[in-house]
């Protein structure tokens, strides 16, 4: 088991319990992070320890706060995405060599199964039989099926208006289905309220430790299949784990004696009609500011101001990065490009990078020699209606 030594507040740092559920500090309300005993792990968690290992999300067993045992019994098959070269999109784009990381593959199609699945095994470990969770569509998917895996229960609050495709995926899988009337700011305040007073977990983004500990492994993966990091990776960002997931995976990759300090630029994309991350960095803001008026068809977007903000703006510019913005036909005419030019199928929000990367490519942010790795965090199939 991957236990972690203990839990580290991300703004005022203050140290609390490996076995602590929630994720967020009592005393500055920033996020937890889970911290391994890195040098003790050096040179016992190697490459090739990792690579000897059966495929998936668990064979980083040590690099994350459930028991793989658990975690292997409960898995649907996440994690060991493919990383595909797609030079003829990179020629079309202006630029050399670039990837797409397509989490597309995942069970119930997207990345936020990473998570969910680390999530359910931690919790579920301590005894935790009924979960919460607010959404605007792929989360509560991925935790209704990772709870009917475990025998749990989900409780799935999310706007009316989200895909109907997925409200009725979640359905399928068991999960109790609430809808409300607005953003996911408002399912994420029913979500906690109903937590409160019912005593199930509170499975949202950065108020618990394994979502963000089971995106890390996005990073990790990727670091593995270079055998190093790129100099760019564009990433589409609404809540924001998977940006500072990545990050937390080289940092301990480095600690292993994997990598060294060098860091790719980190590109937050976001949608023209809601991007308070961009806006912030702009603004060379401390705090993303709620997003009025939040409107875009990627619905993994339509974020209007992330619980993390703070430390997905750090996380960003610690790296020398930025923000672009792209409009939601940008995003629909780039998913039929990635398509027709390489036969990827990206969800909106993934197919976001695909325009993100050509904008910043044409105003010289991105040079022809860089490598650069796009994340499609879904498949095209859920919304391509």
């Amino acid at each position: 088991m991957g236990e972690p030594r203990g839990l580290e507040c991300s703004g005022c740092r203050a140290e609390y319990g490996a076995d602590r559920l929630s994720a967020v500090c009592p005393v500055c309300s920033s996020p937890l992070l889970a911290r391994y005993d890195l040098e003790a792990l050096r040179g016992r968690l190697t490459p090739e320890v990792v690579a000897g290992r059966p495929s998936g999300l668990w064979r980083w067993g040590e690099l994350l706060p459930a028991p793989e045992s658990l975690g292997r019994t409960w898995s649907l098959g996440e994690g060991d995405t493919p990383l595909l070269a797609v030079p003829r999109l990179a020629a079309d784009l202006g630029l050399g060599q670039v990837w797409v990381k397509d989490e597309g593959v995942n069970p119930t199609g997207t990345f936020k199964a990473r998570g969910l699945a680390v999530a359910v095994a931690r919790a579920g470990h301590q005894g935790v039989s009924e979960f919460v969770l607010p959404t605007a569509g792929n989360a509560g998917a991925a935790l209704a099926a990772y709870a009917a895996r475990a025998g749990a229960r989900a409780h799935i609050f999310a706007p009316a208006d989200a895909p109907a495709s997925i409200l009725r995926e979640i359905e399928a899988a068991g999960g109790i289905l609430h809808l409300v009337d607005g953003l996911i700011d408002r399912a994420g305040r029913e979500a906690l309220q109903a937590a409160a007073a019912e005593g199930w977990m509170d499975l949202s983004t950065f108020r618990e430790v394994g979502r963000l500990e089971g995106k890390k492994t996005m990073g990790l993966e990727l670091a593995e299949a270079l055998g190093d990091v790129p100099e760019v990776i564009v990433y589409p960002t609404g809540g924001g784990t998977g940006v500072v997931g990545i990050a937390k995976a080289f940092d301990e990759l480095e600690a292993l004696g994997w990598l060294g300090s060098r860091r790719p630029r980190m590109v937050a994309v976001q949608a023209e009609g809601c991007a308070p991350v961009v806006r912030a960095l702009q603004d060379d803001a401390a705090d993303v500011e709620y997003w009025k008026g939040a409107a875009t068809a990627a619905a993994g977007l339509r974020v209007p101001r992330p619980l993390a903000g703070r430390l997905i703006l750090e996380t960003i510019r610690r790296s020398e990065g930025t923000g672009v913005t792209v409009s939601d036909d940008d995003m629909r005419q780039a998913r039929l490009r990635l398509a027709q030019t390489e036969g990827v199928l990206a969800c909106l929000e993934g197919a976001a990078t695909v325009a993100g990367a050509e904008r910043l490519a044409r105003q010289g942010w991105i040079r022809p020699d860089e490598r650069v790795v796009l994340f499609n965090t879904g498949t095209g199939l859920k919304d391509l209606l």
